[in-house]
């Protein structure tokens, strides 16, 4: 099969278009020809500098497709099925072999596409905002990176909750096509310090809850936006910028909340995740929630699709197609 790989960790410019061997498949996996590939926010940081399971390496969580085989243990999928899967690589490539509880079938009315957008932004950003950050009706919710893939679920899944909702992006135009999903107020955190702008919007009180996928200088900025009571989770390092030493100390006199927040760990430790997903699939396909896709480009050219996401233009998924 064709893939994406690299020999070691760095820059857009690693990742290589090669054939590889097809992945082997274990009883209770299936085989999927992959169709879609959702690029992750985990995937480009990992390829800049994350764990190489193999050399050459195919990075790359979320992928859907069709299945061509299943092991002698699969029960839930057959042969022509559409699934949408997940797993810690191997999604840059023409073929994905994946354990059945990760994967989820797609409906009639849901393209392979939009599908492929779904588990890991949407399953992210329902956990954050409600069962880490246990958001209620009439709080208010801080977005980071709005226009990101987790950004733009979390927006619709807190509105949709009845949740005042504050986001952060690089660019007013963003901001602005934000709020056909649900943003009720934009802060460009180029321009303007957010910190100073959540405060003002919130007449001082601050976010009940705050989604932090950014990390860095901007984690420790989210905790001094924090209401009291505010619960803030930390999904993510899209900043790219580490922080060796947090200050804390503001959390304990205002009882707050700093909570960590990886997706895989739950799905691989607790069914739930696993049935939030699929309620999202169900209302994508009906409608009710949207998945938004910036750009497309061929599996072949998955170097310059990196590099268009790190470059802070795409508005919602970035696409590689086989």
């Amino acid at each position: 099969m064709k893939a994406a790989v690299y020999y070691e960790t760095g820059a857009p410019d690693v990742l290589r278009y090669e054939d590889v061997a097809d992945p082997a498949m274990a009883p209770n996996e299936i085989l999927v020809q992959v169709e879609a590939i959702s690029i992750e926010g985990g995937d480009t940081l990992n390829r800049t500098g994350g764990e190489m399971a193999r050399v050459p390496h195919i990075v790359g969580y979320q992928c859907a497709g069709t299945v061509v085989a299943t092991g002698d243990q699969v029960t839930l999928y057959n042969e022509g099925d559409r699934v949408v899967t997940v797993g810690l690589d191997g999604s840059h490539a023409e073929l994905r072999a994946v354990a059945e509880p990760f994967c989820w079938a797609i409906a009639d009315g849901l393209s392979t596409e939009e599908a492929a957008c779904v588990p890991v932004p949407f399953g992210t950003a329902d956990d954050c905002l409600f069962e880490f950050g246990r958001l209620q009706s009439g709080e208010t919710a801080l977005i980071h990176a709005g226009a990101g893939g987790v950004g733009i679920a979390a927006i619709q899944l807190a509105k949709r909750a009845g949740a005042r909702v504050l986001a952060t992006a690089s660019r007013d135009e963003k901001l602005e096509r934000l709020h056909e999903y649900g943003l009720d107020e934009g802060i460009n955190y180029v321009t303007k310090d957010f910190v100073e702008e959540v405060r003002r919007l919130t007449d001082g009180r601050g976010a009940d809850v705050i989604v932090d996928s950014v990390g860095g200088s901007t984690l420790q900025g989210s905790l001094r936006c924090l209401a009291y009571r505010g619960r803030c989770v930390t999904v993510g390092d899209a900043g790219r910028q580490g922080t060796e030493q947090m200050d804390i100390s503001m959390l304990r006199g205002n009882n707050q909340s700093l909570t960590g927040y990886f997706m895989g760990a739950e799905l691989f430790l607790s069914p739930r995740p696993h049935a939030t997903i699929a309620r999202h699939l169900d209302d994508i396909a009906a409608g009710r929630l949207k998945v938004v896709i910036d750009r497309r480009f061929p599996l072949a050219d998955a170097a310059a699709a990196h590099e268009y996401i790190e470059s802070r233009q795409a508005f919602g998924r970035v696409l590689l197609v086989p």
